[in-house]
């Protein structure tokens, strides 16, 4: 049994709340366990200059740690200043929501999804990809009419992520930061709704893993996505679109 008393294969505790901020279109509060993230996504009906003229659109994505996070207090950004964690990870939130979208159906618009972590206790990069593609859909339906086919949904599948590792030799789903610290494999896995892989980022950590391992991991990841799919879903309700 794991230091909170969770199965082997068992999510941390997961809510998931539309809606939670009014000043955009997409907006969602998303609670893995203690870890808290803020998925907002606003819509700009102008693409960056680079892509002008191309009749696509673009979706990109900022992500950050706000000061009470983490304890110690995490010191803000100043002055344009971003650290290398910080752009991996929004990179691999905008990549994972590309990855599923159709840009030419969404039209020369831009949406921008920010993701802004509350509290953080292991997976806020899962989580933030998880609640972004529910930002990402509100988002999308407020603009839904004024697409170039409005029949036509611009993303093509869903997109969540989990984390995944070894501890005490075991496979292990959805770890918290305790448990993150002490793996001696940690994994992160994106996967679509369908099951097909966007991005696994997989670090034995003073340690190797064999091959063996490494398909229980992604089979357990595999199985940890299907339960945050239907989450999704269950949050979307008649607006789920796949």
């Amino acid at each position: 049994m794991r230091h909170n008393n969770r199965r082997q294969d068992e999510l941390r505790p997961l809510k998931i709340k539309r809606r939670y901020t009014g000043a955009v279109p997409g907006s969602v509060l998303i609670q893995c366990g203690r870890t808290t993230v803020l998925c907002t996504a606003a819509v700009d009906n102008k693409v960056p200059a680079w892509l002008a003229g191309q009749g696509k659109g673009w979706i990109t994505a900022e992500y950050s740690m706000l000061p009470g996070s983490t304890s110690p207090r995490k010191s803000r950004d100043r002055g344009g200043k971003v650290d290398g964690r910080v752009t991996e990870i929004q990179r691999l939130i905008g990549r994972s929501l590309r990855a599923v979208a159709d840009l030419e159906r969404l039209g020369e618009r831009l949406i921008t999804v920010d993701c802004d972590v509350l509290e953080a206790d292991g997976g806020t990069r899962t989580a933030s990809i998880t609640g972004a593609l529910i930002a990402l859909i509100d988002a999308i339906r407020s603009v839904q009419k004024e697409l170039p086919d409005p029949r036509r949904f611009p993303l093509t599948h869903s997109v969540a992520a989990v984390s995944v590792g070894l501890i005490d030799g075991q496979p292990a789903l959805d770890l918290d930061y305790v448990e993150d610290v002490g793996a001696t494999v940690d994994m992160n896995v994106v996967m679509t709704g369908s099951g097909r892989f966007v991005e696994v980022q997989g670090t034995g950590e003073e340690s190797t893993f064999s091959e063996k391992e490494l398909h229980s991991l992604l089979s357990l990841a595999r199985r940890g996505i299907k339960k945050l799919t239907a989450f999704q879903k269950t949050s979307l309700g008649r607006q789920w679109p796949f």
